[in-house]
């Protein structure tokens, strides 16, 4: 079963990129355009083209994260530190990704419509109440690895010693 998910989440990974070249792709092929054709547009093809990239990016670190976690991991068991860490990585990425499309967003809108303003303000707001809920996760994940740390320290020399055990028992046998 272990085989089957890392070959379905290498196969989503590799996906999940082509597609994030693809935006990247389609933005630089709308540019191109704006350019080529003049002064009209540009500004808004420009703008275009830095959201397609912004999410392009955010497309490939889900990627990266996926196929790091998924297909790169060596075992299940997993620690308290590393898994934040690892969710820390991924999160970060999207909170800046989402204040990015905001600010390209408050752009956009200044130029067009000022009076639709409330959507890219709203989308900054949910950026930063998914940056704060970072902070909660970082400061409750903090006393969950302090409280599991001692745990998994006490583990984890327990291993060390069985294994430490195993090999004198093997040299005995074969000495």
């Amino acid at each position: 079963m272990t085989l089957i998910t890392r070959a379905v989440s290498a196969a989503a990974s590799l996906l999940l990129l082509l597609l994030a070249l693809a935006l990247v792709g389609v933005g630089l092929k709308e540019a191109a355009g704006a350019f080529s054709g003049g002064t009209d547009g540009m500004a808004d093809a420009v703008l275009d083209t830095l959201g397609y990239v912004i999410v392009a990016i955010a497309v490939f670190d889900v990627a990266k994260y996926l196929f790091e976690d998924e297909v790169r991991r060596e075992s299940e068991k997993r620690c308290a530190a590393e898994a934040r860490r690892s969710l820390t990585k991924f999160l970060s990425t999207i909170i800046i990704a989402l204040f990015l499309e905001g600010l390209v967003l408050v752009f956009k809108t200044a130029r067009e419509d000022v009076a639709l303003m409330g959507y890219p303000a709203a989308l900054i707001a949910v950026s930063v109440l998914v940056l704060v809920g970072l902070g909660v996760f970082q400061r409750l994940s903090a006393t969950v690895e302090e409280k599991v740390g001692d745990d998994d320290e006490a583990e984890e020399a327990e291993e060390e010693g069985k294994s430490a055990h195993r090999p004198k028992a093997r040299a005995r046998k074969v000495g």
